[in-house]
């Protein structure tokens, strides 16, 4: 390293230092943040809390006399022998009595089985769960699940058996009421019940109101799916498959704002009127935090969190090699690289 910077101007060194700092406490910053702020909550956990709650549950397995109220969707997403037996009652509140095959299956192991389906954990210590005979039983008669993130990207993909759509409007006085003019509405995006009130506490307060004020019996009766109606001036439409696709993988994907064919909303518009040019990722991601504050949705925060951060440090690093390659245009023995990466080794 000496000998590198023994030709360099007084100048030119101290920018190098002012670089490597600036390096060096973003480094910190980061591992700092990462101690002080608090686990985001995963999907597993978030599932594991919607089995013990129960939220938005739409039908009920009777086994050995007592009621499990689960959702329709998980567990045909999770299980073929559910997929199969769900779909003999469509019927919402459809009560549906369990006869297993597979001998010893009490009531808490049935429970057992049902946490699985949900976490991927069977969420109690059994030694029958470690009986190979059990077990095999168990895959002969229920099949074996994929991994849960499979799973619940293949629901997220094909959204079999969703119960709401989400709209946007600009309406502000529409949103309020819930209701109106479907015309006014732009392009509906389905999803699950389950799923949005497990991952935020707004969509499960806004769910469990609905059903507070009656208005979940006129869908129920209809046979309809629930209608949630957002404005896009607080949640723009272009965000809500990036919303959605976290909730359903705990990924934070911001590819999926490009790669849709109909992520026009009505900010952009805006942007286009008001000729401000296109936002940048980090803009994306920035507006996508204070969504997530919004939503109560802490992996999505958090996600955009390290997207920022990414961004920020990507910028630095490309300003300081450019600041790097400039300095060093007049050597030969060395390379930019050289220099980068002997700096980036320190850090």
């Amino acid at each position: 390293m000496r000998e590198l910077l023994s030709g360099w101007d007084v100048r030119d060194v101290n920018a190098l230092v002012e670089e490597y700092e600036g390096t060096s406490a973003l480094k910190e910053l980061s591992l700092q943040a990462s101690v002080a702020r608090p686990e985001a909550r995963t999907l597993q956990k978030d599932m594991a809390d919607l089995y013990e709650y129960k939220y938005c549950t739409d039908v009920d397995l009777i086994f050995q006399e007592t009621c499990f109220p689960v959702h329709r969707a998980i567990l045909a997403a999770r299980c073929p022998f559910f997929k199969t037996l769900l779909s003999s009652s469509p019927e919402y509140g459809a009560e549906i009595i369990m006869d297993i095959n597979t001998a010893g299956i009490d009531m808490p192991m049935f429970s057992a089985l049902l946490h699985y389906l949900y976490t991927g954990e069977f969420g109690m210590e059994d030694s029958r769960f470690q009986n190979v005979d059990i077990l095999v039983q168990l895959r002969e008669e229920f099949g074996t699940p994929n991994s849960l993130d499979v799973d619940m990207r293949g629901l997220f993909d094909y959204m079999c058996y969703y119960d709401v759509v989400l709209s946007f409007s600009s309406d502000s006085e529409l949103v309020e009421a819930f209701g109106g003019n479907q015309n006014c509405l732009d392009e509906e995006l389905k999803a699950h019940k389950a799923i949005i009130s497990a991952r935020s506490p707004f969509f499960r307060n806004l769910l469990q109101r609905r059903i507070r004020t009656g208005e979940e019996i006129t869908d129920r009766t209809l046979r309809t799916p629930t209608r949630i109606i957002l404005d896009e001036s607080i949640i723009p439409k272009k965000y809500a498959k990036v919303i959605l696709h976290c909730m359903y993988t705990d990924m934070v994907d911001l590819a999926v704002l490009h790669c849709s064919p109909s992520v026009g909303s009505l900010s952009e518009v805006q942007a286009l009127v008001a000729g401000k040019p296109n936002m940048t990722r980090a803009e994306e991601a920035m507006e996508l935090y204070h969504i997530a504050l919004f939503l109560e949705f802490n992996m999505l925060a958090q996600g955009n969190e390290i997207l920022i951060f990414n961004f920020n440090l990507d910028l630095l690093n490309c300003t300081f090699v450019f600041q790097i390659e400039s300095t060093t245009s007049m050597f030969h023995d060395f390379s930019v690289w050289d220099v980068t990466e002997s700096v980036l080794s320190n850090l």
